[in-house]
């Protein structure tokens, strides 16, 4: 079986893992110049199931849970598996409360307990929130790496390439995300930050709840720090704005004031998309199968949304034609 996969943003890489590793001779069409640009490309990166539960829907977690494994999997040595930290000032204790009744997965963790887990954060927080099953990635690196396996199992990678132009293919998969033909989709605007300075070291992704301003920070190598990130209902991907910016870096100030001197590697802007209730959706469409609609979970919930399709693919290989779907419910992984 021939399969044409649209994008190669993470959903697109993933999907076409998936396809590939079931014996599919798969392509991929991208209309950028390579890998990166696209909101995957700035993305934090956090396998962090429990943590999105506190304002997500339960299909999140459920499908969210194997994600570090598939990854660990698919490209060992990319996943690391240290938990999250949440914590909140003092005076915004109550946010840390109110984080913790709306999920699972955690223990409290008091000030010596932050100190050990945190040796730089010692004597900054005095309650926090520890997710011990969750992890992250560097998701450049983990997309580098995906393709560089996809390229080794034979799947071809074209880009800048309309895949309009491209025939002869049994069945496509649609990950184009902001770019797809849906008037359902919106976009959501999310900015972020890269530091860098070798005066602060995290081991883990950290959380700091606020009500106005919530940040994560996530390490990196060469002692840089994601930090992110803005939730904007929006669809344009133009530059960081000077609010957002101040926004951020006061809250990782907040964090730790050595952020203040921390050198601003980069800025970027990724419009993620998102259908009107924030859940995924894999549909069938004639011979195409759409993934889409990924929000802010794209790393989280690529492997499990990649595995429904290739099921789809799969079980009806037999047929002329697959079965046509549109309600956006969520499968079983």
């Amino acid at each position: 079986m021939r399969v044409l996969v649209k994008g190669a943003g993470v959903a697109g890489l993933a999907a076409a893992f998936e396809l590939a590793a079931r014996g599919a001779a798969v392509t991929v069409a991208e209309t950028r110049h390579g890998l990166g640009g696209n909101a995957s490309w700035f993305a934090g990166g956090m396998l962090a199931p429990w943590c999105e539960r506190e304002s997500a829907e339960q299909p999140v977690l459920d499908l969210g849970c194997g994600a570090a494994d598939w990854w660990e999997a698919t490209t060992p040595g990319q996943v690391t598996r240290a938990g999250t930290l949440v914590v909140a000032a003092p005076r915004d204790a109550g946010e840390l409360d109110r984080f913790a009744s709306r999920t699972s997965g955690h223990r409290r963790v008091d000030e010596d307990d932050i100190a050990l887990l945190e040796p730089d954060l010692a004597g900054r927080f005095r309650r926090g929130l520890l997710f011990p099953d969750e992890g992250h990635l560097d998701p450049r690196q983990a997309m580098a790496a995906l393709h560089d396996k996809l390229a080794a199992m034979g799947v071809e990678f074209h880009f800048s390439c309309d895949a309009r132009h491209i025939s002869g293919f049994d069945r496509h998969i649609d990950c184009t995300g902001m770019a797809a033909v849906d008037d359902r989709l919106r976009g959501v605007r999310g900015e972020m930050l890269i530091l860098r300075t070798p005066e602060v070291s995290l081991s883990r992704p950290v959380r700091l709840l606020h009500p106005r301003f919530p940040l994560y920070a996530v390490p990196r190598t060469g002692h840089r720090f994601m930090i992110g990130a803005t939730m904007i209902e929006s669809q344009s991907g133009g530059p960081v704005t000077a609010r957002s910016m101040m926004e951020l870096l006061s809250a990782a100030c907040g964090l730790h004031p050595t952020f203040g001197e921390a050198e601003i590697v980069e800025a970027g802007v990724g419009v993620r998309p998102a259908f009107p209730d924030n859940l995924p959706r894999v549909e069938v469409h004639g011979s195409t199968v759409a993934i889409n609609g990924l929000y802010r979970h794209g790393f989280l919930l690529a492997p499990a949304m990649a595995h429904q399709a290739a099921d789809l693919v799969f079980n009806q290989a037999g047929t002329k034609e697959l079965a046509h779907e549109t309600d956006g419910q969520w499968r079983s992984a």
